[in-house]
């Protein structure tokens, strides 16, 4: 991952937005959206190889891959929900932000269920 990259757009970006924000606060929180933006595809592009070896570990560990597939899901809707309610409270919109926030974790509580039932009925297996 070109670390040293993804710092320099978010360094300039931020210095770019600072300055805008004086006289045209409209144009800074464009400015800091779009390196947002270019910051999350960035790091999007190297999580196939994540995938790939978390994949790689779950066979190895003989687990579900639909196991997987939902970790990995509440980690994606963990990062994105983070994106969007950093850039609601860059637009002054904090109430907006902890809705935003609240419906994320909502979704994350929903996708757990299945896992959380797996692993009491494990649990209760497991007891005589």
């Amino acid at each position: 991952m070109h670390i040293l990259q993804m710092v320099g757009i978010g360094l300039t970006a931020t210095t770019l937005a600072a300055l805008l924000r004086q006289r045209a606060p409209q144009f800074a929180m464009m400015v800091a959206f779009l390196a947002g933006t270019v910051l999350l595809l960035m790091v999007l592009q190297h999580m196939a190889s994540v995938v790939q070896m978390l994949t790689q570990l779950a066979d190895a560990a003989k687990l579900d891959h639909g196991f997987l597939a939902t970790v990995l899901r509440i980690i994606g809707i963990a990062y994105i929900v983070e994106f969007a309610a950093q850039v609601a409270r860059d637009a002054q919109e904090g109430a907006l932000a902890g809705r935003i926030e609240l419906a994320g974790k909502v979704g994350i509580v929903i996708l757990a269920i299945p896992i959380v039932t797996d692993v009491i009925q494990a649990l209760v297996h497991l007891l005589p």
